[in-house]
Parts: structure tokens; C-alpha cells; sequence
């Protein structure tokens, strides 16, 4: 079975600040510097370039997408919001199915 297409936009990456500070590594950036912009799952696919760590976050949200589910408490059908567990720099995107 294939699926629809996912678009997968950064909403908003999060700095923790005290927790960051108190807790990360001094090579550790504040802000996650691989998630930017728009990306594209065909397939139920990790987009090139996305972050793997990411992707095992949200990819459950992108299949039930592409699979044609919603999520009841989303006010747009087709939609989710959904976030990179990060603890240190979490960033948070809206999925939408295409």
C-alpha cells in the first residue's frame, strides 16, 4: 500500500535555557542546527536530510497521515503537530498530509 505524501514544516525550535545551561555539554549548540525549513515523506520515507533522531519521534504521526488517519483533538483534518524528544533542544513540527 502507498501512502499520501507528507509535508513536514519546523514550527519552532525550543531553547531550554536553564536546563541547557545547567545540563549540556560545552560543545553541545543551544539550538538543534540540523532541523530548517520544509521537507518532504514520500512513502513514509525520512526526507533526506532530516534528522534520524527526529524522524523516530514523528514518524508514527507521518505514517497515521499518510495512511489517511487524523487525530481528533487537530482542529484542520490532514494535520498533527508533533515534536523531536530533545530534551536539550526540542523542535516541534506540523505535519500535513498532501
Amino acid at each position: 500500500m502507498v501512502g499520501r505524501d507528507v509535508k513536514i514544516t519546523v514550527l519552532q525550535k525550543v531553547r531550554m535555557g536553564e536546563v541547557f545551561d545547567k545540563y549540556a555539554s560545552t560543545t553541545l549548540t543551544p539550538e538543534c542546527v540540523k532541523m530548517d525549513g520544509e521537507y518532504l515523506s514520500k512513502d513514509m520515507q525520512m526526507p533526506a536530510g532530516f534528522c534520524g533522531r527526529a524522524w523516530a519521534d514523528i514518524h508514527r504521526d507521518v505514517t497515521h497521515l499518510a495512511l489517511g488517519g487524523d487525530f481528533p483533538w487537530v482542529r484542520e483534518k490532514g494535520v498533527m503537530i508533533s515534536c523531536c524528544s530533545d530534551g536539550m533542544r526540542p523542535v516541534v513540527f506540523k505535519l500535513e498530509r498532501l
